[in-house]
C-alpha cells in the first residue's frame, strides 16, 4: 500500500504553494494531496477579487473538522504536513488521534504561547476586519513580513501566484487561545516542528515554544531550524533543503 502525505496550507497561501513539496514526496513513493480550506479551491486571482462567502466567519474548528472529514474518508492514514496555520491545524488533528505523524512547518501558535512583538505586528491587520470579515495579505505585507528574504523583483509574480484571502476569525482565535489547545500527553504520533531564523510571521521563538510544549508527549518530538529563511521557506530559494529534511524525517519515523 502506497504511503500518503496530506498537505495543509496556512493563512494566505493557495494549495498550489505545496506543488514543490508534493513533487519531492511523490518521488519518494508517496501519494500526495493538498485539499483547500473550505471555499478556497479556486484560482488565486479570482479568490482575491471576490472572497468566497464561505470564508466569512470561518473558524479553526470548522477548518480542522473539514480536514478530519477528509482523513476519515481515506483508505490510508496520512502523514500530515502543515505550514503556518496549517502547522497549527496539523497539531490539532494529531491531538484528535488522526494521522501517522505530523510535520508542523513554522506553525501558528497553540494555546499557552504568547506571541512576541514581531509576530503580533504581522497578525494585527486582520483583527481590524472583525471576526466575521476576511483579510488578504497586502503586497507590502507579503514582502516585509511573509517573504522578507525573497528578492524584491520576484515578489510580484509570487504574490499573484499564491496569495489568497483568509478568514479573520482565526487570528482572533489564535490571539485568545480559543480552540488551539492540545494535550501532548495523549499524542502517540511523531511530530517535527520547524523554524526559520528570519521568519517575521512565526518567529523562531514561537516555534521553539510549541516544541517546548509538545516535547512533553511520550511520542518522538523533534525540532529543526533553517538558516536564512523567511515564512515563505516552502517556496523560496533553498526550499529543496526544507522539503528534503521533511521527507527524510518522515522516513526516519516510518510515516
Amino acid at each position: 500500500m502506497a504511503k500518503l502525505a496530506l498537505f495543509i496550507t496556512g493563512a494566505w497561501m493557495h494549495t498550489s504553494s505545496w506543488d514543490k513539496f508534493r513533487s519531492v514526496f511523490a518521488a519518494a513513493g508517496y501519494e500526495t494531496m493538498a485539499p483547500a480550506w473550505p471555499g478556497l479551491d479556486g484560482k488565486p486571482a479570482a479568490l482575491r477579487d471576490i472572497p468566497p462567502a464561505t470564508i466569512y466567519g470561518l473558524g479553526l474548528k470548522a477548518i480542522t473538522d473539514h480536514y478530519a472529514t477528509i482523513i476519515g474518508l481515506l483508505d490510508t492514514a496520512p502523514l500530515l504536513i502543515g505550514h503556518s496555520f496549517g502547522g497549527l491545524i496539523t497539531q490539532l488533528l494529531l491531538d484528535r488521534g488522526l494521522g501517522t505523524a505530523g510535520i508542523a512547518i513554522d506553525p501558528g501558535p497553540i494555546a499557552g504561547i504568547v506571541p512576541g512583538p514581531v509576530s503580533l505586528l504581522a497578525a494585527t491587520p486582520p483583527l481590524f476586519k472583525g471576526p466575521k470579515g476576511t483579510y488578504t495579505l497586502t503586497r507590502a505585507g507579503f514582502g516585509s513580513s511573509f517573504a522578507n528574504t525573497v528578492p524584491a523583483a520576484d515578489l510580484p509574480a509570487l504574490y499573484d501566484a499564491y496569495v489568497v484571502p483568509t478568514p479573520a476569525r482565526i487570528f482572533y482565535e489564535a490571539a485568545l487561545m480559543q480552540g488551539t489547545r492540545v494535550e501532548p500527553a495523549r499524542r502517540t504520533q511523531p511530530l517535527l516542528i520547524t523554524a526559520a531564523d528570519r521568519d517575521r510571521t512565526v518567529t523562531p521563538y514561537l516555534a521553539k515554544a510549541a516544541y517546548g510544549i509538545q516535547r512533553k508527549s511520550p511520542a518522538r518530538t523533534d525540532f529543526r531550524q533553517f538558516a536564512d529563511r523567511s515564512h515563505f521557506l516552502c517556496n523560496e530559494a533553498g526550499w529543496e533543503e526544507v522539503a528534503g529534511a521533511a521527507r527524510d524525517w518522515a522516513a526516519s519515523v516510518g510515516a
